[in-house]
């Protein structure tokens, strides 16, 4: 039985989720999650015992100075609360119970069991995980943003696709199959990152996510400089781009193979809910500090910017000839679960110890729902 003394009792709790590694290219998830605990000042409340789920050969502790008394930071998974009141929970107060952590090396079933056991306790109501992945997507477009779930109820009411995926998984897959079994809504965000610049940090992934996150939930979540970083990340990319004939060429063939995916999404039905999300956005903002971009994902398109961005993402990698786009329908479910080889870091360490990070192959698809 796990006891949380010290907890005080939440108001309708919902458990928001990631990890870093196969699940986290950019970084676009474990930052949502770090954003959240940073701009609503999360108490850390419980941390997994990093022995029983982590191979310290792949994920190794860090070492620091501490008023000259050397110090060891053991990677694990920990759990933090933030109270979110009325104003952010749109008429009505709503906690969050967060979970940030690395993927585990082993023992999944337990860990699953043991997240699962805290969301017991503290009576959390739905978990929220997020994940990005790697994906034929041009940086210039709205980052894609995909919500999956297994529960063909929670599809209908909260407008999500239904997982009916197949294949190799991570533990945004595990988890999510787990809370199934326990009888504990659960549903997936998943952010395409654009495989030709997938070096973290990416914030217009993280923007997009949160965002989505926002509509999901029904509550205001303060964006801070996100919105200005999303935009300086985007004018650096810019930049190398153009320095790449090859590149800026691959990009254009991104931008019009996705142009011509949705234009049957144009519809008057579509263009009314995307009204709909702008004016809830809209609503009782106006000058308040770390406002919301209006239109969703939306919040960073628009082309060049006039803000330099300092340590901005690496070159983007030199393009294969362009592949084959997905039918709409087939690229969205594989944006659910993935399926192909993973992409190879450039990361030295490469921190989450894997062959590759995120698991898409060139069409945007990956693992896990």
């Amino acid at each position: 039985m796990i006891e949380l003394e010290g907890v005080p009792e939440l108001v309708d709790p919902v458990m928001v989720a990631a990890f870093e590694g196969w699940n986290d290219a950019g970084d676009a998830a474990s930052a949502a999650v770090a954003h959240l605990e940073r701009e609503w000042k999360g108490e850390v409340f419980a941390a997994l015992d990093a022995e029983d789920y982590y191979d310290f050969q792949v994920n190794r502790p860090q070492v620091w100075l501490e008023g000259g008394v050397r110090r060891i930071t053991w990677p694990t998974t920990r759990l933090s609360v933030v109270r979110v009141g009325e104003t952010g929970g749109r008429g009505r107060a709503r906690d969050l119970v967060l979970v940030r952590g690395i993927e585990p090396s082993m023992r999944w079933r337990s860990f699953c069991n043991e997240l699962l056991g805290f969301a017991h306790e503290l009576g959390v109501e739905m978990v929220v995980v997020l994940g990005a992945l790697l994906g034929d997507t041009p940086h210039t477009r709205p980052v894609p943003v995909t919500g999956t779930t297994s529960d063909a109820d929670l599809a209908r009411t909260m407008d999500l696709e239904e997982s009916r995926y197949e294949g190799p998984t991570g533990i945004v897959g595990v988890l999510q199959e787990a809370c199934g079994h326990a009888g504990v809504p659960a549903v997936s965000l998943w952010a395409a990152v654009p495989h030709y610049v997938s070096q973290p940090p990416n914030p217009k992934a993280t923007l997009a996510l949160l965002n989505r996150l926002e509509d999901l939930l029904d509550m205001r979540i303060p964006l801070g400089e996100l919105p200005e970083d999303a935009r300086a990340w985007q004018l650096g990319v810019d930049q190398l781009a153009a320095e790449d004939s090859e590149v800026a060429e691959y990009v254009q063939s991104l931008e019009e193979a996705r142009d011509t995916a949705e234009l049957p999404e144009a519809s008057g039905e579509a263009i009314a809910k995307e009204f709909e999300r702008y004016l809830r956005r809209r609503d009782g903002q106006p000058g308040q500090p770390g406002g919301h971009a209006s239109g969703g994902t939306t919040a960073t398109e628009g082309g060049s910017y006039l803000r330099e961005t300092s340590g901005g993402p690496g070159r983007p990698a030199r393009p294969q000839e362009p592949r084959e786009q997905a039918e709409p329908r087939e690229q969205a479910e594989e944006s659910q679960e993935g399926g192909g080889a993973p992409e190879r870091q450039d990361d030295p360490e490469n921190r989450d110890g894997s062959e590759g990070r995120e698991g898409p192959d060139a069409s945007g698809g990956r693992d896990d729902g």
